[in-house]
């Protein structure tokens, strides 16, 4: 099988390059490659990539994350998360190749407290899940064999993350403050790259949407609670300086992007696909805390 991975500096990335490496020939690209072009800005490049490297599955983990620069930014976010996946998805049915590509709860307006299906309907709130939802239209209008991955609060053991922030945070002051109104379930990228690795192992290929992260829910509050507790009981002689831990509501934190307080995903589908029963959200922060205390 050849591979061509798009991204492999991201975090979900770097643990593709691991779970695919078994699979076959993998071809792993960032924006500043020079054997390929790997930059997803340059669609024309891209494109020429899948051309001349002829993959037969192309897995895209590449993609403009920054939210809130995104609302200044919309063209360049746009470009990334939307025209390059539909340029992708035009190259593989040109070629029969089968393309992975990651969306995200932002998609949806983050109303109720029912974690969201793949077929519940839309309304992105910033720029950021505009773009993102447009790229799920461009693959399907292009008409390449393609799975969708929409996940959720997604964290890597390489490169910054919510409980390394919060573990510095906590040696550094005296007095915490944590949003405690927003509900997900934290993602490793490992799980999203080891799933990926499934579904290519699989006999009957998945194709359209799929919602895919941890199970369970917590909330940013709970989560750090829960990252604070646990390095503590690891390692007791952890010095931390916080003496106030306080839940506070979204509106204390005002960014230029607005959050969707709803990010549960249903992922009853996915695992009903590949018959498999997905980890609690405990069990991928457990061993990412295992990596770096």
């Amino acid at each position: 099988m050849k591979i061509l991975l798009l991204g492999k500096n991201g975090q979900v990335g770097f643990e593709l390059q691991r779970s695919l490496a078994p699979l076959g020939e993998v071809l792993a690209l960032d924006r500043n490659s020079s054997s390929h072009c790997g930059d997803l800005s340059n669609l024309e490049g891209l494109a020429e990539t899948v051309r001349v490297y002829r993959p037969d599955v192309v897995v895209n983990a590449a993609a403009y994350t920054a939210v809130d620069k995104a609302e200044s930014d919309a063209e360049t976010a746009h470009r990334i998360n939307a025209l390059a996946p539909e340029v992708l998805s035009r190259a593989c049915a040109a070629l029969g190749a089968y393309l992975v590509h990651y969306s995200t709860d932002y998609v949806f307006n983050g109303s109720g407290q029912t974690p969201w299906t793949e077929t519940d309907p839309t309304g992105p709130l910033n720029v950021y899940g505009h773009s993102k939802l447009a790229g799920e239209q461009g693959i399907a209008k292009q008409g390449a064999k393609h799975v969708i991955f929409r996940t959720s609060w997604v964290y890597g053991t390489e490169g910054g993350n919510f409980a390394k922030t919060m573990l510095r945070l906590a040696q550094e002051r005296e007095k915490m403050t944590v949003i405690h109104d927003q509900f997900g379930a934290p993602t490793g990228a490992a799980l999203l790259a080891d799933i990926t690795a499934t579904a290519l192992q699989a006999q009957q290929r998945l194709t359209g949407i799929y919602h895919l992260a941890a199970a369970g829910e917590t909330t940013w509050f709970d989560y750090a609670a829960y990252v604070l507790a646990q390095a503590k009981l690891r390692k007791p002689d952890l010095k931390l300086a916080v003496k106030e831990f306080l839940p506070v509501a979204t509106t204390e934190f005002p960014t230029p992007a607005k959050r969707p307080l709803n990010s549960r995903l249903n992922c009853s589908h996915l695992e009903q696909a590949l018959q498999l029963k997905l980890p609690a959200w405990q069990t991928g922060v457990d061993q990412l805390l295992s990596k770096i205390l």
